[in-house]
């Protein structure tokens, strides 16, 4: 017996959540369970502005790289169904964060700081952990200021040590109380 595939949402999905919480990994798995495009807005903040966020934010400071996430993030979620995966910040952006919840669906990747501090610890060129002042201590001010905010998502999976497809799983489910069955006629 086949497993008839997921219906397909008609808006895009949005990963939000801090740096290490899984959103470039998630979001390019659960892309391909829902056959949607995966875009990761860093990216296309890059190819916006012709260069790396670390340059983004040494050359022109954090308040010129929200305004550029801001509108590339909106232009993105005008271009309809797809995964898109955020920076940690900009949910924060009240007009950013409207966009979203006006035509999206948003997913929360909560994550305790123990997994951030280890996740983070894997990859460099991240700006916000660069600034001399321990990456715990960092990770703990942000999840303090960020956290509730975050926690106005339409969907909230808590993400850990689990193999990331028990992740992606725990996503698809909640989604699919989102999206209407009839999505699913046409397949």
């Amino acid at each position: 017996m086949t497993t008839a595939p997921p219906p397909l949402p008609q808006t895009p999905i949005v990963l939000i959540g801090l740096m290490g919480a899984g959103k470039t990994s998630v979001g390019r798995r659960l892309a391909q369970r829902f056959e949607l495009p995966f875009i990761d807005a860093d990216d296309e903040i890059e190819k916006a502005a012709g260069c790396s966020i670390p340059e983004i934010f040494e050359i022109y400071g954090e308040d010129a790289f929200r305004d550029v996430e801001q509108r590339v993030i909106e232009r993105l979620i005008g271009e309809g169904p797809m995964v898109l995966a955020t920076g940690g910040g900009a949910y924060m952006s009240e007009r950013t964060r409207k966009n979203i919840d006006g035509k999206a669906l948003s997913v929360w990747l909560r994550a305790d700081l123990e997994t951030l501090v280890e996740r983070t610890n894997r990859r460099t060129g991240r700006p916000l952990l660069d600034s001399g002042t321990s990456p715990r201590q960092v990770l703990q001010k942000l999840m303090d200021i960020r956290y509730p905010v975050y926690g106005g998502a339409d969907i909230i999976v808590d993400t850990g040590q689990e193999n990331m497809e028990v992740t992606v799983d725990k996503v698809a489910t909640n989604l699919q109380s989102f999206i209407p069955a009839s999505a699913n006629k046409a397949l």
